[in-house]
């Protein structure tokens, strides 16, 4: 099995190029770090960054192009993928890149924010509202069913 999961901080805003009838082609860098620790003899461990070259293909690339931009910090789902090139003095480059099947980004939006607290707040108030209508209908109903029974309790 190939796959890759990887959560990190984009380390430049993505290269997008469009290619055959408006498809494209996304690519950036991404960096992870693991924290470092202190071992039990008092040894300190340092931080470890590795940057990783991600590609993304079609509809994921517009996205990546529309939203995603140098410091977000995104979750990356993918393949591992190898490939080797000549540079332009003749030596043979080997380069590994993961090609992302899906993406989330995990950098909050304060607008994305402000609009979805604004549409639960009024979702949430038209629940209420009808929460309380119905409450009131029922009420109702009781009292017409008490009325009608006409029992004392």
């Amino acid at each position: 099995m190939n796959k890759v999961m990887l959560i990190g901080n984009v380390g430049k805003d993505p290269d997008v190029k469009y290619y055959d009838a408006d498809q494209a082609v996304a690519q950036f860098s991404l960096a992870t770090t693991e924290r470092g620790y202190q071992l039990p003899n008092g040894t300190r461990v340092p931080d470890r960054t590795d940057w990783h070259n991600i590609v993304m293909w079609g509809n994921l690339a517009k996205i990546v192009e529309r939203y995603v931009h140098k410091g977000d910090r995104l979750y990356v789902e993918g393949k591992m993928r190898y490939r080797y090139y000549d540079d332009k003095k003749g030596q043979r480059r080997f380069i590994a890149e993961v090609y992302a099947d899906n993406m989330e980004l995990l950098t909050p939006r304060s607008a994305a924010n402000t609009a979805a607290d604004s549409t639960s707040q009024n979702t949430n108030a038209a629940a209420n509202n009808a929460n309380q209508n119905a409450a009131s209908s029922s009420n109702a109903s009781i009292a017409s069913t008490e009325d009608e029974d006409q029992l004392p309790f």
